[in-house]
């Protein structure tokens, strides 16, 4: 039986009763995506895919600064110096929020053929993991890679990814977690940190089908697994063992990927897109587009650097 059909899921009594869920910036993102918390300056950063701009906000909701970015990101990582990873839709480069320069890195062999990056993130060594998507349609060709270094990627998993999206790791580094939102499934790898290399995938949720599906996922401290549904009004709690703990209805349609934060990353941030919704859809979210935040009860893990 598939425990993700179920028709009476488990949520709170409300929705959210209880969580505070709030608007924790009204930042008007078309597709709001890739949220960072720095524990050493406090803040959350975090990209418009859609609307190529990055952001970074105090842990008061207050925005720091906007920048305009030169082309279309997928993801990002921090370093230790203080500039960030940005994962371009055509190869990666070095963006210094100082004063807004961008380094382009030439990677002897990246060939991406039709596809362009799209989600990532860094595991505890440091490294940063990427997946693509096809350019014009959802074709099954796209892939998961490994950067090791400024001019090193390694392709890791070729087997018929859709669309990459959220990427994580468990507390003990031995399961890395990786969403293909098309497939509406989250896979689960064996993961050797060590080494860096990653085995046995098997589907470790799978949605139900229709439009939309999972996007981007967090750890928590726990184990468990914390996943936006895009287009599904949805944040869906999974237990390390695969079950459903809770399913909690957002009052946006379209969130896209999830953080911990706060000063004792007890705070879920969450952001969210507006891109496709018609006026009415708008007026019925007004969060559309924000980050939303709420205290869901348990806390998170400190997110890695790039070690690059």
């Amino acid at each position: 039986s598939n425990p993700w059909a179920w028709k009476s899921r488990p949520k709170l009594d409300d929705g959210l009763s209880g969580m505070n869920l709030r608007s924790w910036i009204d930042c008007g993102n078309g597709l709001g995506e890739g949220p960072l918390w720095c524990p050493l300056s406090q803040c959350l950063w975090w990209l418009d895919v859609a609307d190529p701009h990055l952001f970074c906000a105090n842990a008061q909701g207050q925005l720091l600064n906007r920048w305009i970015l030169p082309k279309y990101p997928g993801s990002m990582a921090l370093r230790h110096d203080g500039s960030l990873l940005l994962m371009f839709r055509h190869g990666p480069a070095i963006f210094q929020p100082l004063d807004g320069t961008v380094q382009w890195l030439d990677v002897p062999g990246l060939d991406l053929g039709e596809t362009r990056f799209n989600d990532g993130k860094c595991d505890r060594l440091g490294r940063f993991w990427s997946g693509t998507m096809d350019r014009r349609t959802e074709r099954a060709i796209c892939s998961l890679y490994r950067m090791d270094g400024l001019q090193r990627i390694r392709q890791m998993d070729a087997s018929g990814v859709t669309i990459a999206n959220g990427i994580a790791w468990s507390p003990d580094n031995r399961t890395m977690y990786f969403a293909d939102t098309p497939a509406g499934c989250i896979y689960a790898y064996d993961h050797d940190l060590e080494r860096g290399n990653i085995s046995h995938r098997r589907v470790f949720a799978q949605f139900k089908s229709g439009e939309g599906g999972p996007d981007g996922l967090t750890v928590d401290s726990q184990g468990g697994v914390w996943c936006a549904l895009f287009n599904r009004s949805e944040l869906h709690h999974i237990a390390p063992s695969g079950q459903p703990i809770q399913v909690i209805d957002l009052p946006v349609q379209q969130p896209t990927s999830v953080m911990f934060g706060g000063h004792d990353l007890g705070t879920l941030f969450i952001t969210t897109a507006r891109m496709h919704l018609s006026p009415a859809q708008l007026q019925n979210q007004p969060w559309a587009g924000h980050v939303l935040c709420f205290e869901p009860g348990v806390k998170g893990l400190p997110e890695p650097r790039c070690a690059f």
